[in-house]
Formats: structure tokens, C-alpha cells, sequence
């Protein structure tokens, strides 16, 4: 005896979805993708004003004046 013998699709409700359904949609593998390119996007950003914010609070260097 086969587990699908017993399988109608016209009982299947589980996966169907309705106008008053409140939970969250499933994400697809290319929204997941789009998701992790963004936050690296981000993450570089982030590191490249970091860089840009150490060197305009950064203490000035000791000018030779000569004298």
C-alpha cells in the first residue's frame, strides 16, 4: 500500500490561500536573494562611511612648522 493511493488534490486545503488568510506570504528563493544582496549593499556602505567618518574626526597631524 503506496501513502498517494489515499491522496486527493481536491482535499488539499492547505495550501490555498484566502482573501481573509492573515498569515505571512512564503518568500521565494529569489526574493531571499534580493534580501542578502541589499544587506551586503548595506554592510559595504556601512564600512565605507566608517572609513570616511575615522578620517574627518581623526586627530590632525603634528604640522612641522620650522621654527
Amino acid at each position: 500500500m503506496r501513502l498517494n493511493e489515499f491522496y486527493t488534490p481536491e482535499d488539499d486545503k492547505f495550501a490555498q490561500r484566502r482573501p481573509t488568510d492573515t498569515r505571512k506570504p512564503k518568500l521565494t528563493l529569489e526574493q531571499l536573494n534580493k534580501l542578502r544582496k541589499v544587506r551586503d549593499i548595506k554592510n559595504a556602505e556601512d564600512l565605507e562611511h566608517e572609513k570616511f567618518v575615522r578620517v574627518m574626526y581623526s586627530q590632525p597631524a603634528q604640522a612641522d612648522t620650522g621654527i
